[in-house]
């Protein structure tokens, strides 16, 4: 039976995935990326998607949420959905692709971190020793491969996946909602109900640095590209960015930005920087998109479409394109002014 379409709309299905691109064909609107459509709304996660994450080239996307499914999409063409993977007994919290885009790390309410071969599409390591929901995760950029995880068991864990059963436990009096390595993977940052964020020495095993300013939960932390500077995200319904440089002077807070919002929801809000640091975009739980100048502090976009909570943003790696989670069930993926 023929599918009814809108004008303007075209569906493609893979395994029971809808794809829709949503545009005018009327627009003279000059296209900025190789997307099919100025906007691509991605449908097949079952419950709400909490992270994305664009492969280092650029050509996928990864997302993974409540339905407990890791998801592989197409960047370009038909957007395809061209892989799921499964494992995790509980909702997927965190998602983030390897340097080298040849795994996947997540972690989930499952009181587990796991690690994906994305060519094979399964799970290749489930690492536990968590004993609560796992919030946030995070790989090391370069160097020894090593994955840093956040959990409500007020604990940040640094695990090496080629030793079974070992890892680096880093005490925290709260439960902690979101860590970082920094570029080197000499330090982590983590914060959480404390409103703080804390700077580890992974030599030492203690803290070296306190970063105070926010007044509410962090709940989405982000180092920039060329690891200077950290971005946070607040229920206090600011953004923040701190200079991370070792010998930066002692009021490491260089902008505060506002205009997204925490809501009754309560969800882990991310954030992100765009490769160039010349933007900031966060999840927001008024269901906007919002991207900043960090040079002004002004609001760029403030983009509609989602019918939930954004969860998660992510800025393409070399197009002028952004991605975002959403509690509505979708993922989407649209062009901004190059």
């Amino acid at each position: 039976m023929a599918t009814k379409r809108k004008a303007g709309e075209m569906i493609a299905y893979g395994q029971d995935r809808v794809i829709k691109r949503v545009y005018d064909p009327t627009s003279a609107t000059p296209r900025t990326s190789n997307l099919m459509a100025p906007t691509v709304a991605l449908e097949g996660h079952q419950s709400d998607v909490f992270g994305c994450t664009f492969h280092p080239d650029g050509k996928y996307l990864s997302s993974a949420g409540a339905d407990r499914q890791i998801l592989i999409w197409n960047v370009y063409g038909e957007c395809e959905n061209i892989s799921s993977m499964t494992g995790h007994s509980g909702a997927v919290m965190d998602i983030q692709f390897t340097t080298d885009g040849n795994n996947i790390v997540t972690c989930g309410t499952d009181m587990t971190v796991a690690l994906w071969d994305v060519m094979a599409g399964q799970r290749i390591k489930r690492l536990k020793g968590h004993t609560a929901y796992v919030n946030a995760v995070h790989p090391t950029r370069r160097g020894q491969f090593l994955i840093a995880s956040g959990s409500d068991d007020c604990s940040i864990k640094i695990w090496d996946p080629r030793k079974k059963g070992k890892c680096t436990n880093l005490v925290n009096p709260y439960q902690v909602l979101t860590v970082s390595f920094n570029d080197t993977a000499e330090q982590v940052f983590s914060s959480g109900l404390d409103n703080e964020i804390k700077i580890w020495d992974l030599r030492s095993n203690g803290v070296v640095n306190r970063l105070r300013g926010h007044t509410d939960t962090v709940t989405g932390m982000s180092l920039s590209t060329d690891g200077s500077y950290l971005l946070t995200n607040s229920m206090d319904n600011t953004l923040r960015i701190w200079d991370v440089r070792p010998y930066a002077p002692p009021e490491r807070c260089v902008k505060i930005l506002s205009g997204h919002q925490h809501n009754f929801e309560k969800n882990l809000l991310r954030c992100t920087w765009s490769p160039d640091g010349s933007k900031v975009s966060a999840g927001s739980g008024d269901r906007f998109v919002y991207i900043w100048d960090t040079t002004t502090r002004r609001i760029l976009y403030k983009l509609p479409g989602h019918n939930g909570s954004v969860n998660d943003v992510q800025f393409h790696p070399t197009e002028p394109i952004i991605a975002s989670a959403s509690s509505d069930k979708t993922l989407y993926l649209g062009e901004i002014e190059d």
